[in-house]
């Protein structure tokens, strides 16, 4: 549907619900905000792509609702700001269900991984398992040197760097998931709950690494805990900047700074 079309459908479906709100007496504040979020809503729903759209959506139904303010004479701040209200919530409303699925999505990658993560441990412990048991008909020192020899493996920098890897994959997921429930309104439990789990990740990912400790691996480290805690507190006094903490938060993980 062209551009034009969908202003003219916002400002057709507007103004006839601002009418029929008149006409029953219910042209309110919170009347307002919501004719103008539906409507908004269905045609956001519509559009594919393309943010320039979006904005002349949204400036066609503020402007309608000032017009049809106007021809009552009324034009008051209150009821402009429902109307951007209005828009801003049509818009978030159609977002809040593309991040959702999104959301659902991490999650099935988050458990997908994981079950790949223990398929792939129980197929190293199995064919470890097998090593072992083949010296068990051989000489005590033959016996003695497999054992000893799975057991490095076991220790090996490989192995430890598989399952480093893995953790800070799980840290990022879960700062992620923070991060979109923040943004888009979820109770404070969920937030924190995601916020507690990169915590879990972060502090298996930390102490896995600590055998190649650096300055500078330590200096982020730190910067890292700093910013975790940051947006713990933040979150928990209920600040407007905990979504920049948890944005920073994220910039670190996926650089690399939490590992």
């Amino acid at each position: 549907m062209p551009n034009s079309v969908k202003e003219n459908s916002v400002k057709n479906k507007i103004s006839e619900d601002l009418q029929k709100a008149k006409t029953e007496g219910q042209l309110r504040t919170e009347r307002i905000r919501e004719i103008v979020k539906l409507a908004v809503s269905q045609a956001v729903s519509e559009i594919k792509e393309g943010s320039v759209e979006i904005r002349s959506i949204v400036r066609e139904a503020v402007s309608t609702v000032i017009d049809n303010l106007q021809d009552r004479g009324q034009e008051t701040k209150e009821e402009i700001t429902a109307s951007i209200e209005g828009a801003i919530e049509g818009i978030s409303s159609v977002r809040r269900q593309a991040i959702a699925k999104t959301q659902s999505e991490v999650e099935q990658l988050q458990a997908q991984i994981d079950g790949e993560e223990k398929a792939l441990q129980g197929q190293i412990d199995s064919a470890l398992m097998d090593i072992e048991e083949t010296g068990s008909s051989r000489s005590t020192e033959i016996k003695s040197a497999i054992n000893s020899a799975v057991s490095s493996v076991k220790d090996s920098e490989e192995v430890s760097s598989m399952r480093k890897r893995y953790a800070q994959l799980q840290t990022q997921l879960s700062v992620l998931q923070a991060n979109l429930a923040a943004r888009y309104g979820a109770r404070y439990e969920e937030v924190q709950r995601h916020l507690d789990s990169a915590k879990t990740w972060y502090d298996q990912t930390k102490a896995q690494a600590e055998v190649g400790e650096t300055p500078r691996l330590n200096q982020k480290q730190v910067e890292f805990e700093q910013k975790m805690g940051e947006a713990g507190a933040a979150l928990a006094r209920g600040e407007q900047r905990v979504k920049q903490l948890l944005k920073e938060l994220w910039h670190s993980v996926r650089n690399g700074d939490a590992s």
